[in-house]
Formats: C-alpha cells, sequence, structure tokens
C-alpha cells in the first residue's frame, strides 16, 4: 500500500481507525491528551501516540462536527475514559488541564491554539509549517521560551537515524567533498487541475468559525478536506506544504540557519484555468556564504527523477566536489564521481540492495518514522530539553519557504533579520510579515505572547 492510499483509508474510516488496540495496565503516568483538528492527519499523529503507551485522549476539538464525531467514535474504541468535544479550542483549553496538546489544524490555524496552550501549561506537538506568516512564527518561539513548553515541530526526518548515519558517513567524513550546491524538489501533486463549484456550507461545519483569522472565500467542498492546501488564503503553496520538509532536512543536513536572502520565480503558468490559486510552478534559491539551496516544484511534465514510487520524487541531492548524496522521503544513495557503485540505505528495503525495494511496505515504514519522532518529543519532555525538531528549527525552515513565497509575489529577493524581525532597506515586504487578521482576532504579537 503506498502512502497515498495508506493515508486515504486512514481518512476515509475516520481518522484514527488505524490506531492499535488498547493499552492497559500502564506502569507510567498516563499523559494527558487534547488534539485540536480532527482532519484527515489527525489519525497519523494519534496513532504514533498511542503506540507510545501511557496516555489518554482527554480532549478533541474540531469545528466540523463529523470530523469530530468520527474521531470520537474512534478513540472511544482505543481507551475506556471518555474524551470531551469542543468546537472552539479556547473552551476545551479552559476546561480541561492537559500535559500534551496536538494542532493538527489547517495551516492559518496552527499559531493562536499552539500559542493557547502553551500559556495553558501544556507542550506542544506542532504540524509544519509552523504558521502561515513569519511573524507568527515569531510569536510561537517567543512563547515556547516564555512559558517553558517543549514544542515539537512534525518534521519528521530530523528523528530519522537513517539520516543521521548518511550525514556522519558521507557529509561529516569529507566523503563527498565540498558542498556547493543542494537541489530540493517535489515533482507531483495531482490537486492543480481542478475546477471547484461554489456550494452551501454543510451544516456540520461552522463554516466562520474554520476560516477564523484567515480571508473568507465562498465554501467550496473541497475546503474540508485535505485540499484546502490548494487555496493561499489558508497556506503557503507547495513549497510551504512539501517544501518545508526537505529544506529542513537539508539544513539539518548541512548545519546551516537562517539564508543571506531568498528569491523565488514561477507562477500559476500550466492551471490559470482551475480554482486552485497556489503556484504550479516554482524555483526558490535560499543563498547562503559559499552554497546555493534551491528548491523546484511543478505537477505537471515528466519528473527528472528516475521514478518507482512517489516518495522518489520528493527529496534531495546535495552536490560536491567528490560525488553526490540524494534523498528521498526514504532513504538515501551516495554515488561517487571516481564511478564506484551508488551505495545506501532505503526504509523499504531489507538489505542496501537500493533497486530491490518493496514499496508494498510503506506503510509500516512511515509508521515507524512518525513514531520514532513522537518518542523524541515525549523523551524531551522528560528532561524538559529541546526535541529533535524544536519550534525554532521548524520556524526558520517555515519562514524561509514563506519568505520564498514573497520574494515570488514581490519579484524581488529578500534578506531578512530574525534579530530585529525586518528585512531592512524594504518596508513593503516588512509589513507583508505579518498578515492581516479577520476580525475579531488578533495577530500575536511576539513582544506581547
Amino acid at each position: 500500500m503506498n502512502r497515498r492510499k495508506f493515508v486515504s483509508s486512514v481518512a476515509a474510516a475516520g481518522a484514527v481507525a488505524a490506531l492499535p488496540s488498547r493499552v492497559f495496565g500502564a506502569t507510567t503516568p498516563t499523559l494527558k491528551v487534547g488534539l485540536i483538528g480532527c482532519g484527515w492527519w489527525a489519525g497519523m499523529s494519534l496513532n504514533a501516540f498511542y503506540a507510545q503507551g501511557s496516555i489518554e485522549v482527554v480532549s478533541l476539538c474540531d469545528p466540523n462536527s463529523k470530523a469530530l464525531e468520527k474521531t470520537l467514535k474512534a478513540v472511544k474504541e482505543k481507551q475506556d475514559a471518555e474524551a470531551e468535544t469542543y468546537s472552539d479550542y479556547r473552551d476545551m483549553l479552559s476546561s480541561k488541564k492537559h500535559d500534551i496538546v496536538i494542532v493538527t489544524t489547517p495551516d492559518h490555524w496552527h499559531a493562536l491554539p499552539a500559542i493557547a496552550a502553551m500559556k495553558a501549561g501544556a507542550d506542544v506537538f506542532l504540524e509544519k509549517p509552523i504558521g502561515v506568516d513569519v511573524i507568527e512564527g515569531e510569536a510561537l518561539v517567543a512563547a515556547a521560551r516564555k512559558y517553558g513548553s517543549v514544542v515539537q515541530v512534525n518534521l519528521q526526518r530530523r528523528s530519522m537515524s537513517l539520516y543521521q548515519e548518511a550525514k556522519e558517513r558521507y557529509i561529516d567524513s569529507g566523503k563527498i567533498g565540498k558542498i556547493g550546491l543542494a537541489e530540493c524538489f517535489f515533482y507531483g501533486g495531482a490537486g492543480d487541475k481542478e475546477v471547484f463549484e461554489n456550494v452551501a456550507v454543510p451544516d456540520h461545519l461552522d463554516y466562520e468559525f474554520w476560516t477564523g483569522p484567515a480571508p473568507k472565500i465562498p465554501f467550496v467542498a473541497p475546503l474540508e478536506t485535505r485540499k484546502w492546501r490548494q487555496f493561499m488564503e489558508y497556506g503557503n503553496g507547495t513549497i510551504g506544504d512539501m517544501g518545508v520538509h526537505v529544506f529542513d532536512h537539508i539544513r539539518q543536513m548541512l548545519d546551516i540557519d537562517w539564508p543571506k536572502k531568498v528569491s523565488s520565480t514561477g507562477g500559476l503558468f500550466i492551471f490559470k484555468d482551475k480554482s486552485p490559486n497556489i503556484s504550479d510552478t516554482q524555483t526558490t534559491v535560499f543563498h547562503y556564504p559559499d552554497l546555493n539551496v534551491s528548491w523546484e516544484h511543478r505537477p505537471w511534465g515528466k519528473s527528472p527523477i528516475p521514478y518507482r514510487h512517489w516518495t522518489d520524487n520528493w527529496g534531495a541531492k546535495i552536490i560536491g566536489t567528490k560525488g553526490t548524496l540524494s534523498l528521498s522521503a526514504l532513504g538515501y544513495s551516495f554515488e561517487a564521481n571516481s564511478g564506484s557503485p551508488a551505495e545506501g540505505r532505503h526504509l523499504c528495503s531489507k538489505s542496501n540492495d537500493l533497486e530491490n525495494v518493496d514499496f508494498e511496505s510503506i506503510g509500516a515504514a512511515w509508521d515507524a518514522i512518525d513514531q520514532a519522532h513522537v518518542k523524541n518529543f515525549l523523551d524531551a519532555r522528560k528532561t524538559r530539553s529541546k526535541p529533535s525538531a524544536d519550534v525554532e528549527e521548524g520556524h526558520i525552515s517555515s519562514a524561509c519557504c514563506i519568505l520564498g513565497n514573497m520574494a515570488l509575489d514581490l519579484g524581488r529577493p529578500l534578506s531578512y533579520d530574525p534579530a530585529s524581525r525586518t528585512i531592512p532597506g524594504d518596508e513593503e515586504a516588512t509589513r507583508l510579515l505579518a498578515r492581516p487578521y479577520r476580525a475579531p482576532w488578533n495577530h500575536p504579537d511576539p513582544e506581547s505572547v
């Protein structure tokens, strides 16, 4: 079963149908968990948390009562204790005490609930990108430090020993040589080719609250599925979705943080007559001293990557003077310039034979990845230390991808100064670092979270 089929089957069965069976007889204190956002991805996160044991879901929140009911039904099958349901995260956080709050909402609803959860004393497991604009990310980092919260951003590759192995073997050892370029890419995504008709808002959805601080557009049915990603009002397009994962992965592999500047070209070139308003063609460059990191995406045309599975089309190449390290979503390979055979490892291969990959086992591989990342978060909670994908790392990676979109829209490179939280010498771009919020919601301020 491939990743898309695996995720779809979970969502179709009520988001958390794939959760493991009941956990009884816990020998460690049971952690009280609240979930904000009961859509298709919620099941993946809960699955990984239940696999660790010693958790009890005490609260579920979503303005979509249908999604809420399905998630509640599935949770009831996994624990004896009853979970309370809420349509407003503020009511949830004021009514219950939580050790952990999981935020799996659409992107425009990441910052406010996560900050509120920190204020309420919870640690947070937060989806990427951590916000829809740069200043939301700054506010999230400020809140985590102010309230002493452990915040893990769901950038799972940071917790995969597979990639740490590749880093040590080829980059840290110098085997790859001097690195001058890293190319990140995603060649896929079928959702940019559709026309959506305006329809009546279903009775089970509070569309006003679902929209929250974001611009309110005429309702189309895909908004209550994962296809909200196809609208810039609620996210940051492909670079803000798939790109954050890969760019963050490169930052970890190369030990880099903020680039000197970000430039971007592209736009909506192929599917102009369709409903989605995200770019279908984009090339973004993150400029570092003696190094460029590029991002490219398009859901059309032939992929330049030899195709076996869609996960091969979502990755990166790190290019050095002595060889190239290729990173897919599930493995790596290194090819020396000397012409020696490629070597590496893939999570769906029982051996180091890179040509013998069993993609039918991908569901189990993704489960293991998600569980390792949750375990890293829970271990960090015990020691009150930073997890592998600490909120600041998530902020840098999210913000840089958002800056890529800003550079594309403005038609010029942008240099962000995290110390002043501005783009020096560019008042227009600085204003765009914080999106206007729709009343009555107020944009979080890093100075007063």
